[in-house]
């Protein structure tokens, strides 16, 4: 990770592949783009800690901190140097949260305008390539016509995309965590190739490659008192919930150190005594796991700064969403080499 790290803060050479990142996030994606030698020339969010992160690990980054819906394709353009038809790449994880399949078309559901937005840059920019991730649901039972809308409003933009989507395991792409995502990667039309998807490139790493080298002892956020005992009587790679206690809700796994880890969530529970009712825990020590353990599960480099307030409960509940909310690295980068090498190289 250390050499990976080096290649995203190398200067870039002009002549480097461009992307802008909407719905960036913490910088999953752009720290994949950077690894894979782009020059990512605007990143676009709107929550404060992912603003602030990002900028800690990309301070010369142009962030638009803001509602997507108020940034004009003119300002995308002109902040880059860029002509219409110039950059490289989109990449965006557009929520589809509000699809309705009674009556009607599904993307003019205005909860559906984030969606809409980032089809609107990508029919204003008329990038060479575009990558959308989302969740593998899309493409299951009544979602199915939701994902064909899609794919249909993808197509039909600006002067109109080839594209090919599937599920990838970030496991099979040096991450040591099984998380699937939808991935669609466009084409513009006119450059004449087909797109196709990364082919695995490994196994799954387990947890304790992932961990080798890092002081991983008992200190962290302790499990709740309540959940102790289920905590003991669980095997590592199994949750609690055939051990519920009784009041509470909660999802709780101990990970399998032989294994790559589960996926990691975006909503982790610590309370303000410091004791942990929600999210992923240690095998060896009744914990959950540390930022440096979730960095490393998450193809974060060690070096990655996440926003602190010094508020250490909130604190470590912003860096864990930061984590469970993004596109891993690794897996990014795949795909962005997997671009460079079948389309951007050739076009």
């Amino acid at each position: 990770m250390d050499a990976y790290w080096a290649d995203a803060q190398a200067e870039r050479a002009p002549d480097a592949p461009t992307c802008v990142s909407t719905f960036a996030g913490g910088g999953g994606s752009s720290t994949g783009y950077h690894m894979a030698g782009f020059r990512e020339v605007k990143a676009v969010e709107w929550d404060d800690h992912a603003v602030d992160t990002l900028g800690l690990n990309y301070p010369h980054l142009d962030i638009y901190h803001g509602d997507i819906a108020a940034m004009s394709v003119d300002e995308v353009l002109s902040k880059a140097g860029l002509k219409k038809g110039e950059l490289s790449l989109l990449d965006g994880s557009p929520p589809c949260q509000g699809f309705s399949l009674m009556g009607g078309r599904a993307l003019d559901d205005p909860r559906n305008g984030l969606f809409r937005e980032y089809v609107r840059l990508l029919d204003g920019l008329a990038p060479k390539t575009f990558v959308m991730e989302n969740v593998k649901g899309m493409t299951l039972g009544k979602m199915k016509a939701v994902y064909h809308e899609a794919m249909t409003a993808l197509r039909g933009a600006g002067p109109g995309y080839r594209t090919v989507s599937g599920i990838l395991n970030s496991g099979y792409f040096g991450v040591p965590q099984l998380r699937e995502r939808l991935i669609v990667i466009g084409v513009r039309e006119d450059l004449g190739i087909t797109p196709t998807l990364p082919a695995p490139e490994m196994c799954p790493p387990t947890v304790r490659e992932a961990l080798r080298g890092l002081d991983s002892g008992p200190t962290g956020f302790q499990i709740h008192a309540n959940f102790l005992t289920a905590w003991g009587r669980t095997l590592p790679g199994r949750d609690f919930s055939d051990l519920h206690v009784k009041g509470h809700m909660f999802s709780h796994t101990k990970i399998h150190p032989d294994k790559a880890s589960p996926t990691i969530l975006k909503t982790v529970g610590v309370q303000r005594d410091g004791q942990a009712n929600n999210g992923l825990y240690h095998w060896r020590y009744p914990r959950l796991l540390t930022i440096p353990e979730l960095k490393r599960i998450g193809s974060f480099p060690d070096a990655y700064q996440f926003a602190e307030s010094g508020d250490a409960v909130k604190d470590f509940s912003n860096a864990w969403a930061r984590v469970g909310n993004s596109v891993p690295p690794l897996m990014t980068r795949a795909i962005a080499r997997h671009i460079r090498a079948t389309i951007l190289d050739r076009a």
